[in-house]
């Protein structure tokens, strides 16, 4: 195994491991863990922020209760550190489409490795980007590469062109900016959405909601309160990287 994650020249190669990309995505999200900066054992249970045995967690959202919080708990593939920070940046912002795979198979096989989070889950989506997003419109790009990898259609994913959660217009970036600011965008970025489903599929549904990166989870937490307004019961937070305070 290499250290890190290079980049993924070579496909069909794997970029977590260098042997060929042709296992089950469990396997890939197992090898990926091994390489990739885990979550805390010692976490909030809310936001998985990494916090002392016994303290509170210092994200205010966490002492929120569900119905102004919006989601239930949000969990993570591994820690925003080093390769997976670069890499989701390569994705992010040089449109190195190959990472959408790699991070599709993490996802998966998450999903795979904790059916108890997944129990009773109506619909995994993404948190929508904007069309005509440049350099690429990941979080949709990962969602259809999720999609290709669940082989068994074993997860309520949606095909590629059939997103039930889309975003009409562009919004303001939150990224550098004040908490105050990230507020703003982030109302305004759940404004802009829209469930294209039936009504009658978010009725009393369970949504997963997947996103790339959590911080504050300001974002995440107006998307699911938008969500719950549609009509649905729970919004659980599933991301590839949450970002370490203090870290």
């Amino acid at each position: 195994m290499t250290a890190g994650l290079p980049d993924p020249a070579g496909f069909p190669d794997c970029p977590v491991c260098a042997y060929a990309v042709t296992g089950t995505a469990r396997l890939c999200s197992d090898c990926a863990g091994r390489t990739l900066r885990p979550v805390a054992d010692s976490r909030c249970p809310v936001c998985s922020q990494a916090v002392a045995p016994g303290r509170p967690c210092g994200n205010r959202l966490c002492a929120l209760p569900v119905s102004q919080r919006g989601f239930s708990r949000v969990d993570a593939v591994a820690v925003y550190s080093g390769a997976l920070r670069d890499k989701i940046h390569r994705l992010k912002y040089d449109g190195a489409h190959g990472w959408a795979l790699i991070f599709g198979r993490l996802l998966v096989g998450w999903m795979e490795s904790h059916p108890e989070q997944m129990e009773g889950v109506d619909h995994v989506v993404g948190n929508p980007t904007a069309p005509g997003r440049q350099p690429i419109q990941h979080i949709e790009a990962i969602m259809d590469a999720a999609y290709t990898e669940d082989v068994t259609r074993a997860f309520p994913l949606s095909p590629p062109g059939a997103h039930r959660l889309i975003k009409k217009t562009e919004t303001p970036r939150s990224a550098n900016k004040s908490l105050d600011d990230k507020r703003a965008a982030a109302t305004a970025h759940a404004t802009a959405l829209t469930w294209t489903g039936d009504r009658a599929d978010i009725k009393g549904a369970t949504i997963l909601l997947v996103d790339d990166v959590f911080t504050s989870g300001s974002q995440l937490q107006h998307v699911a309160l938008r969500l719950q307004a549609s009509g649905a019961a729970e919004v659980r937070g599933l991301v590839l990287a949450r970002v370490p305070w203090g870290g």
